[in-house]
C-alpha cells in the first residue's frame, strides 16, 4: 500500500490531482474503462505532457462534446497555454445527448457513481468526495443538502475529475495521504454567479469544516478551486509529514493557468526511513475528580472508536487533597480536535491541554508463527538491526483455551517456533 505526499504549493484543482496520480503510475487502461462505464455522454478527455517554468508535467483535460457550452468553473479557473510535446486522447462516451449543463442533486450524482463500473472502493472515495463539496454547497447558499443544484461541480467535466481521482486512487493502492496545507491566490473570480473572492465561499466552507490550512499567497486569481479542496478533505488522511522519509516516485501534474512560479501540484510517493522509526503524536490531557469509573470506562471505548492510537487514565490527588483521574489520550495530531470533542461529550471535563511529542517507535509488521497447536499471531518489531518478536495476546488466548493448556505453554511454544 502507498503513502503520498501531497505538495500544493500551487493549490490544488480536480484536473490537477488526477494528472499528478497519472504521471505517478495510475493505470491510463483502467481510467478509461472506469469512465467508459458512466453513463453520462459528451466529453473525451485528453492527456498531455506540457512544460511549466521549465517542468515536465502531464495535462489531465476534460472536453465537452457541446461547442456552445462555455466553461465557466473548474477549468476555467485554471486556463493556461499548453506547451505539447506529445498528446494522447482518452475518450469517454461521445454520443452528444445530454447538455453539458444538466443540474443535479447529490441523489443524482450518487446514482451515476453507484451505477458505473469502477470499482467498490473507487466509488467509496467518490461519493465521500462529492458529499463533502454538497455540505458546503449548501452552507454557501443557505440550502438544505438535498435541495442544492450542482450548477457548476455537478457538471460533466468535474464529474469526471472526481470519479478519475478515485479510480487512480484505488488502482495506485494508496493507504495514506499527507498534507500539511494549501497555498491560495487572492483577488477575485468569475463563475456562473458572478464575480466572488478569493478564497470562494465553497472552498471556504470544505477548508474550516475539514480543518485543511490555507495559505494565502500574492499571486492573483484562484489556485484551489472546489472539486480539489473537496478532493483533498476526502483522501487526506494525515496532516503533519513522518518526521524522516525516503521519496520512491513523483508525480507532477501541470494546472491551467499561468502564474509566475510553476503552476504544478507534485504527489510525492514516500516511505517512512525505518532507520529511525520517527514520528510525532500529541497527548491531549485532563483531570477528572466528578465522575464514576463506569462512565470513564465508556469514554475510553469511545475515545479508541475516534482514532486515539492509546488512552490511558492515572489515579492522582488535585487541591485539598481530592482523589481524581487524569485522562491520557495519545493521537495524531490532525485527531486532536475530534478527540477534544469526545471528552467534552463524554465526561465531565470543562478544559483540556495537549503537547506535541516526537516519538522513535520500532518498525512493526503482523506475522504467522506456526505451533503445535496452531497458527499463533506474533507482531515482528525492528529498529535499525534490533529485531524483538512478541506474541499477540488475543491469539495466544484463543489457543489457549481451544487446546485446554496454559496461556504460558502457547507463549513458550510460540517463541520456540519463531525462526
Amino acid at each position: 500500500m502507498k503513502h503520498l505526499y501531497f505538495e500544493c504549493n500551487s493549490g490544488i484543482s480536480g484536473d490537477m490531482t488526477v494528472a499528478a496520480l497519472l504521471d505517478l503510475g495510475a493505470d491510463q487502461k483502467v481510467l478509461l474503462d472506469a469512465l467508459a462505464s458512466l453513463k453520462v455522454d459528451g466529453f473525451h478527455v485528453h492527456i498531455s505532457k506540457v512544460k511549466k517554468c521549465g517542468i515536465d508535467a502531464t495535462d489531465f483535460d476534460v472536453h465537452l462534446m457541446d461547442a456552445e457550452h462555455e466553461h465557466t468553473h473548474e477549468h476555467e479557473h485554471h486556463e493556461h497555454t499548453h506547451e505539447h510535446e506529445h498528446h494522447e486522447h482518452i475518450h469517454g462516451h461521445e454520443h452528444g445527448h445530454e447538455h453539458p449543463h444538466t443540474h443535479r442533486n447529490l441523489h443524482d450524482i450518487v446514482h451515476i457513481i453507484e451505477n458505473s463500473g469502477i470499482a467498490s472502493k473507487a466509488k467509496q472515495i467518490a461519493i465521500a468526495i462529492f458529499e463533502i463539496v454538497a455540505e458546503a454547497e449548501a452552507k454557501a447558499h443557505g440550502l438544505p443538502i438535498n435541495e442544492v443544484h450542482f450548477h457548476e461541480v455537478g457538471a460533466v467535466d468535474s464529474i469526471v475529475d472526481i470519479v478519475a481521482t478515485a479510480v487512480c486512487l484505488d488502482n495506485l493502492g494508496v493507504e495514506k495521504v499527507y498534507c500539511p496545507s494549501v497555498c491560495e491566490g487572492t483577488g477575485s473570480v468569475r463563475c456562473q454567479h458572478g464575480i466572488m473572492p478569493v478564497p470562494v465561499p465553497a472552498v471556504v466552507n470544505i477548508a474550516s469544516a475539514n480543518h485543511i490550512t490555507l495559505k494565502i499567497t500574492s499571486s492573483q486569481g484562484e489556485m484551489v478551486t472546489p472539486t480539489g479542496a473537496a478532493i483533498l478533505a476526502g483522501i487526506r488522511t494525515n496532516v503533519d509529514l513522518p518526521a524522516s522519509f525516503q521519496i520512491k516516485k513523483i508525480g507532477v501534474g501541470a494546472g491551467k493557468k499561468d502564474f509566475e512560479h510553476a503552476n504544478i501540484l507534485r504527489v510525492f510517493e514516500i516511505e517512512e526511513d525505518s532507520a529511525t522509526g520517527a514520528d510525532e503524536a500529541t497527548v491531549i490531557q485532563t483531570n477528572i475528580d466528578d465522575q464514576t469509573p463506569e462512565l470513564l470506562s465508556y469514554a475510553m471505548e469511545q475515545l479508541f472508536k475516534a482514532g486515539a492510537k492509546d488512552v490511558w487514565i492515572e489515579p492522582i490527588y488535585m487541591k485539598k487533597t481530592r482523589a481524581a483521574f487524569m485522562l491520557n489520550v495519545l493521537a495524531d495530531s490532525e485527531l486532536v480536535k475530534p478527540l477534544v470533542e469526545v471528552i467534552f461529550r463524554e465526561t465531565s471535563a470543562i478544559g483540556v491541554r495537549f503537547q506535541k511529542y516526537e516519538r522513535i517507535i520500532m518498525q512493526r509488521e503482523s506475522r504467522i508463527a506456526v505451533t503445535p497447536y496452531g497458527e499463533i499471531q506474533i507482531k515482528r518489531c525492528q529498529y535499525g538491526e534490533l529485531v524483538k518478536n512478541t506474541v499477540e495476546y488475543e491469539s495466544a488466548k484463543n489457543a489457549a483455551q481451544e487446546h485446554h493448556v496454559s496461556l504460558e505453554e502457547i507463549y513458550r511454544a510460540t517463541y520456540r517456533s519463531i525462526k
